[in-house]
């Protein structure tokens, strides 16, 4: 049962990493790979198909997010500095918006983490390209790319991790 509690608290948990643009998937799958393999065979079990499934949608959910994010900003002409600066400003815009919220009862932290890793995306790819030497006028155009690529990327990756953790609880529970 403890096990159980314990699988079920770090699901959630990755859950949360995953809109704070950390490796929640991968720490699902790990939870979901060592409750398969401590969980004594008397009671709920996790089996290794499942840990299989699980590390097939974080795979997948990596490569739709890094191909979304890429697309994006290659699509306009962004720069590696300009896409390396907006991964890192989407992560520091995840936490800061995670921490700050927006004033919307129960999921403004969810909704803050989102919106703030894609402002932070684009204020990262504006900011490498300027860098890189580009006018205003373009930088703006890449990082408005960065942003939106940021948004579907997060938002499939979120939704993956969601059909993940719904996978996980239940094979866990039942």
């Amino acid at each position: 049962m403890i096990g159980l509690i314990l699988l079920i608290l770090t699901i959630v948990a990755g859950w949360v990493m995953t809109l704070l643009s950390l490796p929640g998937n991968w720490v699902m799958v790990a939870a979901a790979a060592l409750f398969a393999y401590l969980a004594p065979d008397s009671g709920p079990d996790i089996s290794w198909t499942t840990v299989a499934v699980l590390g097939g949608l974080a795979t997948l959910a990596e490569i739709i997010e890094f191909a979304a994010g890429a697309l994006g900003a290659a699509k306009v002409g962004g720069s590696k500095r300009g896409a390396a600066l907006a991964a890192l400003g989407s992560m520091i815009g995840a936490i800061a918006g995670a921490l700050i919220g927006v004033p919307i009862p129960l999921v403004g932290s969810v909704v803050g983490a989102i919106l703030f890793a894609c402002l932070g995306a684009l204020g990262g790819a504006m900011l490498g390209e300027q860098w890189k030497g580009r006018n205003l006028a373009e930088s703006w155009q890449i990082g408005q790319a960065a942003f939106w690529g940021r948004l579907v990327g997060t938002l499939t990756k979120t939704a993956i991790a969601s059909a993940m953790a719904v996978i996980a609880i239940t094979a866990g529970v039942f």
